[in-house]
């Protein structure tokens, strides 16, 4: 409940005298919830929010506004918004039914106003934000996201909090050395492996890299981080198909690193790197 004071005043030629203060209380008859769908992300994921607005009362709330702050926060004296309203997304109900689209401003913040919420109903709002580079991509990161709902008698705060996904999340590429090779000359395949995910990529994660050589290569050595691999132990090769496999667990690639840019307030990521070379004779 919330409580309201009033006093009045009475003013007369031989001066001014005040009332007593009467107090009293406003039943809220207007609750919601707010709640994320998804409740992980990692950097330009969406995010769908849902936005439930209970009227436990007898008559009709009408033009109420939703302002979401869009996770913002302060750094270096200024405001940043690790999330971006997704353009169209908004969704709004009324006790089930789809109606017409409100007006909604994208923002920071976003504004969806000409909400109505029916006597002894309610109203759910759908919208998507999608992740930027101002989210924290750390293993600890946050995105606390706020809305308010004004237009009605007291305003009503509610928040949904998601976390950063803890995962690797891995890429590689593949070069070889010389691009031109005579017959019966000796090349190398290198294979840089890495994680722009805030979690290593360990034995238990499998990763494996296959390769079908063609043409095949005989002679074969290989390397994983300048470190000296055995058949079978670290890797199995047909020299008469060119089909090349590591053994399962054998690559592990370190997490990588995350700073924040001092001036824009925008995350760096500096991927975790593996390297895997296959010499051979072609």
């Amino acid at each position: 409940m919330a409580t309201f004071y009033n006093q009045a005043t009475l003013s007369y030629s031989g001066g001014t005298v005040n009332s007593n203060i009467t107090t009293g209380e406003i039943l809220e008859v207007l609750s919601a919830t707010k709640t994320a769908v998804i409740g992980e992300y990692s950097q330009g994921s969406e995010v769908p929010y849902v936005i439930n607005i209970i009227n436990s009362g007898n008559t009709d709330f009408t033009d109420l506004t939703v302002t979401d702050n869009l996770g913002a926060y302060e750094f270096d004296s200024a405001e940043k918004q690790p999330l971006e309203y997704v353009e169209n997304s908004v969704k709004y109900f009324a006790d089930g039914v789809l109606l017409a689209t409100p007006a909604v401003t994208a923002g920071p913040p976003l504004e969806i106003s000409g909400i109505t919420v029916p006597a002894n109903g309610e109203a759910t709002i759908i919208y998507v934000a999608r992740v930027n580079g101002f989210a924290p991509p750390t293993a600890a990161g946050t995105i606390e996201n706020t809305a308010v709902i004004s237009g009605g008698i007291t305003e009503i705060t509610v928040t949904a909090c998601i976390t950063a996904a803890a995962e690797p999340v891995l890429g590689i590429t593949k070069s070889v050395s010389p691009a031109t090779v005579a017959e019966n000359g000796e090349l190398t395949y290198t294979f840089v492996i890495k994680n722009t995910g805030n979690t290593a990529a360990e034995a238990e994660d499998n990763v494996v890299v296959t390769d079908l050589f063609d043409p095949a290569l005989s002679n074969i050595t290989v390397a994983y981080n300048g470190e000296t691999w055995a058949s079978p132990a670290n890797y199995s090769y047909d020299e008469t198909t060119g089909q090349f496999a590591t053994a399962s667990g054998g690559i592990t690639v370190p997490a990588a690193t995350f700073t924040q840019d001092p001036s824009t307030g925008e995350w760096i990521t500096e991927p975790g790197t593996a390297t895997l070379t296959v010499t051979g004779t072609i």
